[in-house]
């Protein structure tokens, strides 16, 4: 059996070049190229050098369309307007699709379900494993401590982050909502600024930091009476994101279309 065919969609930006170098290093996955934005300054230059490895003979192309249609699978880590449309030529050519860009709008998640009615597509706000866990024991802290628990996420990343709260702060928030069985969009604090009165019970504060090389940190919050519990995860390097978004590759070959998560290439759903 021939080696799944993994196209890169922005391989040019720190996450596309840290995928295209570890898909290329994986047994079993083949690289078939990447696409960049058109007038980007990487199209026709070697993927392979772009990723630090050395020529590879696959030239970064514009032409996205051509590039998915010649793969099985598509890892893309680009801004959502280019996740979305991303999304719906892999709907279009039968290309199963794997997403880690966050900050997409309700029309722009909308596309990424449409392909999913179609192939199979992994969207996460965070490939790594250990954050997925993680969201499962935020839930389950939320659920038995209860509203005589403060709950705040608070999550830094580096200078060049344009969308806050992070995608993987909002689906820590989530959690932390479906644990207490509320709707996060009805019971969330997003900014703290001047005389805004005491807290309002039973909310869910988000707290954004920007600075430096940051990769990501998070933190959940369960404040009570004479006492704190706090979960944090650190993103040391953003390899983990790249080795997870290979994992969850690997996993959805075969897969029947449908819109999956962490959880299920973890086999945590089940």
């Amino acid at each position: 059996m021939a080696e799944p065919r993994v196209a890169v969609t922005g391989c040019g930006g720190r996450m596309g070049r840290m995928v295209a170098a570890e898909v290329h290093r994986t047994p079993g996955l083949a690289l078939a190229g990447g696409s960049e934005a058109p007038g980007s300054p990487f199209l026709g230059r070697d993927i392979g050098e772009l990723a630090g490895i050395g020529a590879l003979g696959l030239a970064v192309t514009a032409d996205a369309a051509a590039l998915i249609g010649n793969a099985d699978i598509v890892i893309d880590f680009t801004a959502p307007a280019a996740s979305a449309e991303h999304a719906r030529l892999c709907g279009e050519r039968g290309t199963a699709l794997v997403v880690g860009t966050t900050g997409l709008d309700v029309a722009q998640a909308n596309a990424l379900e449409a392909a999913a009615r179609l192939v199979p597509v992994v969207w996460a706000p965070n490939m790594s494993p250990v954050v997925t866990l993680m969201l499962g024991l935020v839930s389950e802290a939320a659920r038995r401590l209860g509203e005589d628990y403060d709950i705040e996420v608070l999550e830094m990343h580096h200078r060049h982050k344009v969308d806050a709260p992070s995608g993987t702060a909002l689906a820590l928030g989530h959690a932390a909502a479906e644990g207490r069985g509320i709707d996060l969009a009805g019971h969330s604090q997003r900014v703290r600024d001047g005389h805004t009165g005491p807290r309002k019970p039973g909310d869910i504060g988000f707290a954004s930091l920007r600075g430096g090389d940051v990769v990501g940190d998070h933190s959940v919050i369960f404040a009570g009476e004479g006492e704190r519990l706090e979960l944090t995860h650190r993103a040391g390097s953003r390899r983990l994101f790249a080795l997870g978004a290979l994992r969850a590759a690997r996993w959805v070959v075969g897969r029947k279309p449908g819109l999956y998560s962490m959880k299920d290439v973890l086999g945590l759903s089940e």
